[in-house]
This record gives C-alpha cells, structure tokens and sequence, in this order.
C-alpha cells in the first residue's frame, strides 16, 4: 500500500534553545508541542491521478485513505510547472525566479544559456534549516533537482542547506541511488545515461539499484531516520520526495498492462502507492506518531501529456494553465485536524507552495516573521482545517524560458491570481487572457475584451513583480 505524504508529528518537549536565522532570531515556543514533519512530493504527477482527486483507472488505495482520514485541497498551487524552481518554492517559501531558477537544472552549459543559477545558492533561505536550528532532526530522501549532477559537480551537498541526513538520486549530491531499466522484454538491463554521469562526480557512495525499487529505497531510509528521531526523543522533519512518476516508465512485470506509455505510467503510478504505504502504515499504527503526525502528499507540476492527467483543467506539465500549476494536496493528522473536517475537500482556501514554509515554521512554534522575508502567506489554521483563509496578497507565475510553446500557440510568459481572476500575459504586455476561475475552471472563456479595467490592474501588478526579479544568473565556476 502507498502513501505519498508530508507528515508533522508533534512531539512534547520542555523547552528548546532560541535560534538564530537568516536576517534575525527565530523565536521558537518553549513548552510547546513541537510537530516532526513529512514532506512527500511526488514527481510530474497530474491534479486527477490519485484516486481521491477522480482517476477511475488506477485505484491509489494508500494514499485515499489517507484523503478519507483527513482534507484534500482543490485549490493548491505550485509555484513552477516544472521541476527544479517548483522545488525551489517549496523549500525557501519564496519565488524561485528570486534565486535564478526558472526551469529545471540541466548541464552547466544550458543554465547558462538560460539565464540560470547552476544551483541554489546556500544563502537562501530554508525550512529545513529553521528547523535544525530551533532542535529538529531533519532529512531529505529521494529526488533533490536544487543543484548537482549532469556535469555541475561542486554544487552544494544537501547537508548545506539544513539536512542532516539525506539519500537522493542523479540530480543530487551525496549518497545516492542510480536507475537500472529493466524493459520485462528480453532486452538487457541497463544503467540510465544520466546515472552514469552522476556516478562519474563521486561525492557520496553510489548504489544502483532496480528503477522500480527506488521509492522503497528512499521509504527505507526515511524509517530508519524516523526511528531512531523516536529513539533519540528529537523531533524531525523529513522530504521523502519520490523519483516516480516522472518518466522513463519502468514498473514491475505486473504492472505494465499492454505497454503503451499511458499503461506503464499507470504501474509506476501503482507502483508508487504500494512502496509509500509502510511509511504510512508505520505512523498510523504507533499512537504517539498518528496523534501527533501531519502528512502533506503533493505533486511539484503538471503531468507529462500522454502519460498523467489534470482532469478538467486546461494545459500540462511547463504551462502557466492550471493543469501546469494546480496540483493534488491531501493532508492527514488525526491528532491536528478536528474530527469534523477529516475526510473533507476544501474548496475554498486558495494555498501555494510558498506558503507551506511559513505555515509549518508557525506549526513548529518558530515565528515565520523573524525567519526571512517569505513571499508566502501564513496559512497554518487552514491547512489544519481550523479556520477558512482568504490569501491577503495575490499569487504569481513566470513561465521556464525553455518551454515557449510553438511558434502559432506561443504560450504567457506570465500570470497572476488575485480572487476569483486569473490574467496570463506577455512580459510586453501583450495577449492578455482574463479568466474567471469560480465559473470558468478549464478557462476556456478569455474575458479581457469584456473586462479590461482587471487586465489593467493585474496586468500592471504582475509586470511590476516580474522587474523586481533578477535578469541574469550569477556564474558557478
């Protein structure tokens, strides 16, 4: 059984020492109950592919328990609908745009060619750093994409950002499980191109390892971090953030149907479920974890097309539509979300990657304040279903330069959602596309001929945000 999931388990602690962050002190609660965190972000994973978010084809039977115990989200956004900046996002709470990364990280050569950082510079700020400051064991397993692999082989180690244990894949640095392809059809097992690359940058022990095994290595490690914070009586924050379903599609023999892409998208998606759910087995049948546990599960984009789906929504993976940018988010904590609210959908509540560093840093009794300048919003009583929240600032996008569209179909370079409205635009100011998202969620009903006094205001806020926002990448060499 699987589970994807970001978990806060809170622990009691008499008292724990101040800590100092970026740009001031963090004021951390003495006395308080102190909540450990899990954090599982699922890779290209499409808004309706958990069963609980509408797939009729593949029963995700782990992570809908999880829904039907706690909130799902119909409003949660990324901050990106591509990989390394949605990354980004939901690790510094801030714009990822901020620190010069825009779309995945490649080679040391097309970041450059992009206008792209070579990795996340350390200076940003990051939760898991607020947190090992303010007492928490903190780790990070599975897909990293902020720096290292490819040929970029001095970017930072994931220690350097506040972890103190990790396990990752090609896209990072350290201890690290590389992909064998295994086809199931006579053809010879073979190691990914990319492993070959992040294996010949040493810097951590390399274990290859079956592709469709990988998500139980990073569950494994993950256990073993967990139990031993139990054992030490410390309360942790873990990323347990999965390599699948980003493709290539390698499921189990089992799994693979008639071996089309969306039928082997389908076993990694399955796949997936039954590998998570001995983590969420784990926290659900210890009573001092299920009570004191929050799981997040998310997904950091929009779907591959042909291989997930976003259901009604317009557009996938590297669009600024909802289908890139809106995504999945269950969270689960039978002794933080009141009894009334577990197995509820919130509809209301407009939530952001950006937001879930203040949220929890307030969760953990760190006041997000004193922490860094966060584009994000607190948010913590609606995420726990307390109370309902209305965003107090709007949210905004800036498209991976790398993904235009084509030539006839070029896609906006930027959008805005203030409300109910959602404007898409180019950085000049022209093609505005105004949807209203409370009665138009595929959007397919452009409005900014009828309503150009909103195109005007978004469209002047969202441009003012964009030049507050670097041109240029700083050089790694």
């Amino acid at each position: 059984m699987i589970r994807s999931a970001l978990t806060i388990l809170i622990l009691l602690m008499s008292t724990l020492p101040s800590a100092a962050a970026t740009g001031g002190s963090q004021r951390v609660a003495a006395k308080s109950k102190r909540p450990n965190m899990i954090v599982v972000l699922v890779d290209d994973l499409g808004y309706a592919d958990f069963s609980s978010y509408g797939n009729k084809r593949v029963i995700t039977e782990n992570l809908d328990r999880l829904a039907a115990e706690g909130i799902r989200f119909a409003k949660y956004y990324v901050n990106s609908p591509i990989c390394s900046p949605s990354r980004t996002a939901l690790t510094t709470g801030q714009y990822p745009a901020r620190w010069r990364i825009t779309s995945y990280i490649d080679n040391r050569e097309m970041n450059r060619r992009r206008g792209m950082a070579q990795f996340l510079d350390t200076a940003a700020p990051t939760l898991a750093r607020f947190l090992s400051k303010g007492g928490y064991r903190t780790g990070h397993f599975g897909k990293w994409h902020m720096g290292g692999g490819r040929d970029v082989g001095e970017a930072p180690l994931i220690s350097e950002y506040g972890f103190d244990h990790s396990l990752t894949q090609f896209e990072g640095l350290g201890d690290r499980v590389l992909p064998l392809f295994d086809a199931h059809d006579g053809t010879p097992i073979r190691k990914a191109n990319l492993g070959v690359a992040s294996e010949q940058l040493g810097r951590g022990k390399v274990t290859w390892i079956d592709r469709c095994q990988v998500t139980r290595a990073f569950v494994g490690r993950a256990l073993e971090f967990i139990k031993q914070a139990e054992v030490d009586d410390k309360p942790f924050y873990v990323n347990l953030w999965t390599d699948d379903v980003h493709s290539p599609f390698f499921p189990p023999k089992e799994l693979r149907g008639d071996g089309s892409k969306r039928a082997l998208y389908e076993g990694v998606l399955k796949n997936m479920d039954i590998q998570l759910g001995p983590l969420f087995d784990y926290v659900r049948g210890n009573a001092k974890l299920r009570n004191n546990t929050l799981i997040l599960v998310a997904s950091d984009n929009g779907p591959e097309p042909g291989a997930g789906s976003a259901g009604i929504f317009r557009g996938a993976k590297g669009m600024l539509y909802e289908g890139g940018i809106r995504a999945p988010l269950i969270v689960w904590g039978p002794g933080l979300i009141p009894a009334g609210k577990r197995g509820t959908r919130d509809e209301a509540t407009v939530l952001s990657s950006v937001d879930l560093v203040p949220s929890l840093l307030r969760l953990a009794g760190i006041d997000p304040r004193s922490a860094a300048n966060f584009d994000g919003v607190e948010m913590s009583t609606a995420l726990l279903g307390k109370t309902p929240a209305t965003r107090s600032k709007p949210l905004f996008w800036k498209r991976p330069p790398d993904r235009p569209g084509l030539p006839e179909d070029r896609w906006p370079d930027l959008a805005i959602r203030e409300g109910e409205w959602k404007l898409l635009i180019h950085e000049d100011g022209s093609r505005p596309q105004l949807y209203n998202l409370m009665r138009d969620r595929s959007e397919s009903e452009n409005l900014a001929a009828q309503r150009p006094e909103i195109v005007e205001r978004l469209g002047k806020s969202v441009r003012a945000w964009n030049e507050t926002l670097p041109k240029q990448a700083t050089s790694h060499k």
